[in-house]
């Protein structure tokens, strides 16, 4: 008997590291060069005060992946395919076009992450994004879905960066502690932005398209879906894990000595005269990594939802003669996205600020789409969401539209 146990635990280990990598990589991309530099900001301006709120967000964030991933192991079909064929052509045209402004302007923000890390080091724009965007280009085009899945889990490694970071800045880890679980709010109005922006960079609408399709091209079977439920569980603690020490690293350096930042950049920099060399090194290494790893999902995320929404081939295990469309969005979306950062005086911080608040104004518009497919029992069956799912997951909804519409009305009323 306990070697049938034995057998059994090794045989349910093989079945989860056989599906893991959606859900891991989908979260994990989301934190791109945007995101840490939103995450930086939140512990330069507020030190360790919105902790507690990454760890609700980091609920949410889970159940909605999860809902996305059985979505796609239970039809077999990608979120842009279901919206069209449930809600109708002109709401997924509407959709698609939201989506792919906030997406190009977000992959600008991924080629302007690699270019400010590198520079760091000495390398220049002209030399970095123009080879970058080539190696973008080659991962996604010769690699089957296998091994480019495989490219974006090596990448994550270097992601431990910013955990070695928050260890080096010598946090006050009661403090850390404390605002992790103990709520604080405030009704300022830069502390309400701060905070949308928190929510808008960890759940974003491309990352419930592109989980989606991937789980549908790796073709997960139904059998399985406890093992895809994991991976994405997994994925949510992995992302906000490390969201959490960018928060912790910021906090006690440049939060402490009421340092002001508006990119990833200055993060990294100013990290060198309080936390030492390695902290700033790490700090850059990390927004390298996360910058690339975006660079190639964003592209990915478009292209799937796009051609799913419209009825073309698409798949990394296809040929580009065979999904020509699929393939030239995502040469379309890496070209312009790495040639925008190769002119002078582009305003960056506009483009990353327009780019969340397109995403917040879509985020709950897709979240309803995707709980009303969720508890359809036509299309879901046995699999509509759970009583505690639906909870969490409106809570989410109607929190997210509330902050949407304080940020829409402060610039008006000054709230």
């Amino acid at each position: 008997m306990p070697q049938i146990a034995k057998k059994q635990r090794l045989k349910n280990i093989l079945l989860i590291l056989g599906v893991i990598g959606p859900g891991l990589v989908t979260a994990t991309a989301d934190n791109d060069a945007s995101g840490i530099a939103t995450y930086a900001m939140v512990g330069a301006m507020f030190g360790y005060k919105m902790l507690w709120g990454l760890f609700l967000i980091t609920i949410s964030l889970a159940v909605i992946q999860e809902m996305a991933a059985r979505m796609g192991v239970v039809t077999g079909k990608g979120l842009s395919d279901l919206i069209r064929e449930h809600f109708g052509v002109k709401m997924t045209f509407f959709a698609m076009i939201t989506l792919l402004i906030a997406n190009l302007t977000t992959t600008i923000g991924e080629f302007a992450g690699i270019a400010a890390s590198l520079e760091i080091f000495g390398i220049s724009k002209y030399i970095s994004v123009p080879l970058t965007a080539l190696f973008v280009w080659y991962i996604i085009n010769k690699g089957s879905y296998k091994k480019t899945e495989k490219f974006f889990l090596a990448l994550m490694v270097i992601y431990v960066s910013y955990v070695i970071s928050g260890f080096l800045a010598k946090p006050d880890w009661k403090e850390v502690l404390k605002n992790t679980f103990v709520p604080s709010f405030s009704f300022n109005s830069t502390f309400i932005l701060i905070f949308i922006a928190m929510i808008g960079t960890t759940i974003t609408p491309w990352m419930q398209f592109y989980l989606q399709s991937s789980v549908v091209d790796k073709g997960v079977d139904v059998k399985n879906l406890k093992y895809q439920k994991w991976d994405v569980f997994l994925g949510a603690f992995w992302t906000d894990f490390i969201a959490f020490f960018i928060i912790v690293a910021t906090a006690a350096t440049l939060h402490k000595h009421g340092i002001v930042i508006e990119t990833a950049e200055d993060a990294a920099k100013a990290l060198q005269p309080l936390a030492g060399k390695y902290a700033s090194a790490l700090f850059a290494i990390g927004l390298f990594g996360a910058s690339l790893l975006g660079a190639h999902i964003l592209p990915l995320s478009t292209a799937y939802a796009v051609t799913e929404a419209f009825g073309f081939e698409n798949g990394l295990n296809k040929k580009m003669k065979e999904a020509p469309v699929f393939y030239g969005l995502i040469l379309l979306f890496i070209i312009i996205g790495a040639g925008v950062i190769l002119f002078p005086n582009i305003p960056l911080i506009k483009l990353m600020i327009i780019a969340q608040e397109i995403n917040g104004i879509l985020l709950p518009i897709i979240l309803i789409y995707m709980l009303k497919l969720t508890n359809d029992k036509e299309i879901m069956g046995e699999y509509v969401n759970s009583r505690t799912f639906n909870i969490i997951a409106w809570i989410t909804v109607v929190f997210i539209i509330i902050l949407t519409l304080i940020l829409l009305i402060e610039p008006f009323f000054g709230v």
